[in-house]
């Protein structure tokens, strides 16, 4: 049982190593169609003082110019001391008012003089806390899960790296993103499945069994995305990202992409869940028939999927908690309500989501069946 339990150790240990490489030289591709601004660093500041007297107030917003005194404190000019300038556009979405002590984002141009050259204060400096908070989840996660929580937490990562850099770049270059994004949750669920539930026939089931309900839930959010005339243009900054520069891309099949990669990961998990439980179900009863494996992973499925149905609901109604606010304030009808095109984009997208749900179960039950018990009768 030892030697098991060490061979189980190596085994983990080498999937993390390989895994922790590949994320590594991920980190280093860089497919971006801009290439990077080398004229100038962005850099972390404090504000030293405040000047506030060109700001004007217009009702619930200012506009105008914040001027700053800031010291830097990173990089070449670390310890040289700015004027800068915030500029206020009366968009409550992107305006930020500093104050004295803030901990803000600057950029310095090369060459920079402190004596005479005012910079620009970007934003507030929001890296250390985010890193913080990211801290935070990594122990919990690795101290709740051990081996597994570092795996769920490479996995993270990985995908947030794919995204980041594959999808995003090579969507902004021409490649079609309901394509990209579909190869995208491909290579994503294919890590995180292979790399938690192992190499097995528990990890292909899970595998087979997500991307088919991934496939039916893009099938169905192109099918209604045209029905119900969604353009994509609801989502945020498509229209900034249209105006400039990027009038190729098709919107349309940007929205489609991201219904299903949102979807993907509520996928994914039931997948796994319905996998895990026939594995265990073959593995205290080696005879059984491959009915009876379908039908356990029937019944585990009727189970959880009432609730991941419900928790896509609940992550979109909470991200457009406001819009469902304004709508009500105003005493827009239903008839209006359902029309609006943000609720008819956020409709496909929770149902279209759900309807991938609902499938991957029998789609993963049915897969199960026959690699659990390739050797069995019906």
């Amino acid at each position: 049982m030892s030697g098991l339990s060490k061979s189980g150790n190596s085994g983990n240990f080498a999937a993390i190593a390989a895994f922790l490489a590949f994320i590594v030289a991920l980190f280093f591709v860089d497919l971006s169609p801009v290439p990077t601004d080398d004229g100038g660093t962005k850099e972390k500041a404090r504000v030293l003082s405040v000047d506030n007297s060109d700001l004007m107030q217009l009702g619930l917003l200012q506009t105008g110019t914040q001027r700053l005194k800031v010291e830097v404190l990173s990089g070449a000019q670390r310890g040289s001391v700015f004027a800068a300038a915030n500029q206020l556009r009366a968009q409550m979405d992107l305006d930020k008012v500093f104050g004295v002590g803030d901990t803000v984002l600057v950029s310095v141009w090369n060459g920079a003089d402190p004596a005479r050259d005012t910079i620009n204060a970007q934003d507030f400096y929001r890296l250390n806390y985010t890193a913080l908070l990211f801290a935070v989840f990594a122990v919990l996660l690795i101290a709740f899960g051990g081996v597994t929580g570092v795996k769920a937490l490479l996995s993270f990562v990985f995908a947030c790296l794919v995204i980041w850099k594959i999808v995003v770049p090579v969507c902004l270059r021409g490649a079609n993103p309901i394509l990209a994004s579909f190869l995208c949750v491909c290579v994503i669920t294919a890590a995180i499945v292979f790399l938690v539930a192992g190499f097995n026939r528990k990890g292909a089931t899970a595998y087979l069994g997500a991307i088919l309900g991934v496939g039916a839930s893009c099938l169905m959010a192109v099918c209604f995305a045209g029905l119900l005339h969604i353009n994509g243009s609801t989502m945020p900054y498509s229209q900034a990202l249209f105006y400039s520069g990027y009038d190729f891309l098709s919107l349309s099949d940007l929205y489609i992409g991201a219904v299903f990669l949102a979807a993907s990961g509520a996928v994914m998990d039931l997948s796994v869940d319905i996998a895990a439980g026939q594995a265990e179900v073959v593995r205290l009863n080696p005879g059984i028939s491959r009915t009876e494996v379908v039908r356990a992973g029937m019944n585990i499925g009727k189970t959880v999927v009432g609730t991941m149905a419900t928790t896509l609901l609940l992550a979109y109604a909470g991200g457009y908690l406001t819009l469902l606010m304004a709508f009500n304030a105003q005493g827009v009808t239903p008839a209006d309500f359902i029309n609006s095109p943000y609720i008819a984009a956020e409709t496909v997208r929770t149902i279209v989501g759900s309807i991938g749900i609902v499938l991957v179960a029998p789609f993963t039950a049915l897969v199960g069946g026959f690699i659990f018990c390739r050797n069995n009768g019906g």
